[in-house]
């Protein structure tokens, strides 16, 4: 193996086992009366980077976010920033912040004021401070509206206010609480990018909590998947989308077509896998570290977006393919999602785009069709 690309490890730094990660949570659980929220999670966060806490309601993950902002308090293990202890360091001497997803703006107080209250007890000199405030409403854009109060601005500006506030103070640390959850599609897609190129400005880890997944995957370096209080997978966006370790990282993050089955052979770094779901043998290349064995109960997980719909029988080698009729169909401008039930009962969702301009169905309600994919298309999936 040849030496790692120095600019991989620069934009990875997670992958360089010499770097020294800014944030380290080791073994951190916390217990309420009959209940344990975060169960010996342990992370490595890197400066510099978007990381992504993700899971369902109830998972763990503002509670971890609170540990690390020092408003609860670790029931066992370390939390360290830059090498510092942080277990008994109080919220307000933590190199940290917190932007939450209230926003907590003031309402009687102009935009400015809003930004600058949080270098109220610094010592510095009034054309310094008024220097640090026009500096951070330039960062978010909103220099011209410095004399607005908060109900004279829209919630995307409200947003970046909250975020200029909680970045005057330049912590080391940025938390952020579902922070776009109060802002409609199409303004939340447009602020994720904001985010970005001000994270990327200013070159502060940003830690967040999010119940979206595709924001998670638009906005994270990395992803921590949290499941009943346990960190569960860690991994860029791509690694968590594409290579899920179980069946519930396949299901919460996208949508995933499951087929239950037995391998039947594993051979040429192929794994095949008789299912009655799927109505017959099924081939998948042996993606992933982890390996299965002929005679084993596994799951072929496979995306929808991965799969080629038809009328026609494909032809090809090492192609996988189902007979079905259309039962349900849905038109979605830029694609299409067909629900397909097949011999077995079962429904599988396929996403097809829609490339040329139509008002005609090319597949319609009750059509029979084939779906196919290919051998590299699915993975194996153990539990």
């Amino acid at each position: 193996m040849g030496l790692p690309d120095p600019k991989q490890l620069a934009d990875r730094p997670w992958l360089d086992p010499h770097a020294q990660p800014q944030v380290v949570i080791e073994g951190v659980s916390k217990t309420f009366p009959g209940v344990t929220a975060v169960d010996e999670v342990s992370l490595r966060i890197f400066k510099g980077e978007m990381f992504a806490l993700v899971g369902a309601s109830g998972c763990g993950k503002t509670t971890l976010l609170r540990m690390l902002a020092g408003f609860a308090q670790p029931s066992a293990g370390q939390i360290s920033i830059d090498g510092a202890l942080m277990n008994d360091v109080p919220p307000h001497q933590r190199p940290v912040n917190m932007m939450f997803q209230s926003y907590a703006l003031f309402p009687h107080m102009t935009v400015e004021s809003n930004v600058g209250y949080g270098l109220r007890r610094l010592p510095l000199e009034p054309e310094v401070r008024k220097q640090r405030i026009q500096a951070a409403l330039d960062m978010v854009q909103l220099g011209t509206l410095a004399k607005r109060r908060p109900h004279q601005l829209s919630g995307g500006q409200r947003q970046r206010v909250a975020l200029a506030r909680a970045l005057i103070r330049r912590p080391k640390v940025l938390l952020l609480d579902e922070p776009l959850s109060a802002l409609d599609k199409k303004l939340r897609e447009q602020t994720q990018f904001e985010l970005m190129n001000i994270q990327y400005q200013v070159g502060t880890t940003f830690i967040f909590v999010t119940h979206d997944q595709d924001e998670a995957m638009a906005l994270a370096t990395r992803i921590a998947v949290m499941d009943r209080g346990k960190v569960i997978q860690v991994g860029t966006p791509a690694e968590i989308y594409e290579f899920p370790k179980t069946r519930f990282i396949a299901d919460f993050i996208g949508t995933t077509n499951f087929f239950e089955g037995t391998v039947t052979e594993v051979a040429a770094g192929q794994v095949r896998v008789q299912s009655a779901e799927a109505g017959g043998e099924l081939l998948v290349d042996e993606l992933g570290k982890d390996k299965v064995t002929a005679g084993q109960r596994v799951w072929v997980a496979l995306r929808p977006e991965k799969i080629r719909i038809s009328k026609e029988p494909p032809v090809g080698e090492r192609l996988n393919r189902v007979k079905g009729v259309v039962a349900e169909l849905g038109y979605l401008g830029n694609r299409s999602t067909y629900h397909i039930r097949t011999p077995s009962g079962k429904v599988l969702t396929v996403l097809g785009k829609n490339e040329q301009r139509t008002a005609e169905w090319s597949i319609d309600w009750s059509d029979e069709v084939y779906v196919s994919w290919n051998a590299n298309a699915a993975i194996v999936l153990q539990s």
